[in-house]
């Protein structure tokens, strides 16, 4: 016996008033193009809005990105460090600009920076050094990117020291009295690294601008010879790696005696120094092992460790270092 398909039978009937209403609504609408963001340049941005993956496998993304085909034919200047510190001219003579903007190029790698803590501690605690995060997630970069600025804003508002061009092209310097840097973890206002008042800490008596910090999207497994030259940099930061547990998966972790091999040619000789930590033992013991096992690299001493305001900043000032600290 055969089924037979229930139809619903509908009448059509011409459109009311209502609905000519309807749609002239419609065809008022903008175009999603737009749209306002959610965070303008300049305003401090939520968490909430930019978060993404904790981690993301770089051997397997294939999106694509801009990089260099040389290190030395990138200008940092032009986005990443306007208005950096160590721009020593202000003029607009063309050639005397790319010889000083030559001279910029980061000098300390946080790469996987996450959120920015520890990229914006750095910046504070390393005034003479050029900052620069590295993250691979697009939603977080830009998270990071919005939150530098607003940041180098809220300092320029409240006074902080900066050497820069105003509009007629003459060098202008004031003092910082004093601020605070807004940390966004919670969507709340709490302390940050630029704003503690340690009698022992060297950021007293020096209140950073941030000008010398930025974030790049980038892979760095695979683009970081394109941004970086060799022998350039004084510090590399990994902190909380994926621990890639999988034996299979080890190929992929941050540090392998491959990788430290490259990370030796872009750390300065006898001064670089490589920067790991983690919340998982086992990852831990690998990053010892291969470190000690590698004729580059040798570790340091428990003091010297002790002693170094960098540790200190990786421990308290990342958003997992943070959550370590919360939990005992």
């Amino acid at each position: 016996m055969g089924k037979r398909r229930n139809r619903k039978r509908t009448r059509s009937s011409p459109p009311t008033n209502n609905d000519n209403d309807n749609a002239n609504a419609i065809a008022s609408t903008p175009p999603t193009d737009t749209v306002p963001p959610i965070t303008h340049e300049g305003q401090m941005p939520q968490k909430k809005f930019y978060r993404s993956r904790a981690h993301c496998n770089p051997l397997s993304f294939n999106e694509a990105f801009d990089y260099p085909p040389r290190p030395d034919l990138f200008d940092w200047t032009e986005e990443h460090y306007p208005n950096h510190p160590q721009l020593s001219d202000c003029g607009t003579d063309a050639g005397e600009f790319s010889a000083s903007s030559a001279q910029i190029h980061p000098t300390v790698l946080d790469v996987g920076c996450g959120f920015g803590g520890l990229t914006l501690a750095l910046s504070a605690l390393l005034p003479e050094e050029t900052i620069l995060g590295l993250e691979i997630r697009s939603k977080v970069t830009e998270y990071v990117r919005l939150r530098i600025l607003a940041s180098r804003k809220e300092a320029m508002g409240t006074g902080a020291s900066i050497a820069g061009c105003d509009g007629d092209g003459e060098t202008h310097d004031a003092e910082k009295e004093d601020g605070e840097t807004h940390d966004a973890e919670k969507d709340d206002t709490e302390t940050d690294a630029t704003d503690r008042d340690d009698p022992n800490d060297k950021r007293a008596s020096h209140r950073p601008t941030h000008q010398n910090a930025s974030v790049l999207r980038t892979n760095a497994m695979k683009y970081l010879p394109n941004h970086i030259p060799p022998r350039s940099l004084s510090k590399l930061f990994f902190c909380f790696p994926d621990p890639h547990f999988k034996k299979k998966n080890h190929p992929r972790r941050i540090v392998s005696t491959r990788l430290l091999t490259e990370y030796a040619h872009w750390l300065k000789p006898g001064e670089g120094k490589l920067y790991c930590i983690t919340d998982v033992r086992d990852l831990h013991e690998w990053h010892v092992e291969r470190c000690e096992e590698h004729p580059l690299f040798e570790e340091v001493t428990e003091e010297e460790m002790e002693g170094d305001e960098c540790v200190w900043a990786m421990r308290t000032e990342t958003e997992e270092g943070k959550k370590v600290r919360r939990e005992g």
